[in-house]
């Protein structure tokens, strides 16, 4: 009785590398129905990168609690909502803040992602990213970006 080998580039092993990360269209499946304006995936991408730096400067909120604390306090910034977070209720009253306020906010697709961008093993479902002089370039890009998607209905 001897061992058959696995093949390294067979369909076991293809199936294995890709599970580890999935793709923004595999993302789109669990999506709440209020996620809208939802970021593209280059703008998501845009996003997570300036997310980044922002918490290499320490420029962000981040949960619902501290967002919300901020927002109240007219902090102002740019709100990326996951739009995977079940259930609905946990966060749906931030878009309204948001309006109310002139903040910009877009939904992404992951919470899982959005809190690995952020430095966290944990799922995070809103962070603010606040302007800094050190990414300024990065984050008025997405701010440009954030304010030309279609409001939501």
């Amino acid at each position: 009785m001897t061992k058959i080998k696995a093949d390294p580039d067979g369909p076991e092993a293809q199936a294995e590398a890709c599970c580890g990360e999935r793709t923004y269209h595999e993302l789109l499946v669990n999506l709440n129905p209020i996620a809208q304006p939802l970021a593209s995936r280059r703008l998501t991408r845009k996003l997570y990168k300036c997310i980044k730096k922002a918490v290499k400067q320490k420029q962000i909120r981040r949960g619902v609690k501290e967002v919300q604390k901020f927002i109240n306090k007219g902090e102002k910034g740019i709100m990326v909502l996951a739009g995977d977070t079940l259930p609905i209720e946990v966060y749906c009253h931030l878009p309204v803040m948001c309006e109310d306020r002139n903040l910009p906010y877009v939904y992404i697709p992951s919470k899982t992602d959005l809190g690995a961008a952020a430095g966290s093993k944990r799922p995070t479902c809103v962070i603010m990213v606040k302007p800094h002089e050190e990414y300024q370039e990065a984050y008025d890009e997405c701010l440009e970006e954030v304010r030309v998607l279609p409001p939501p209905m």
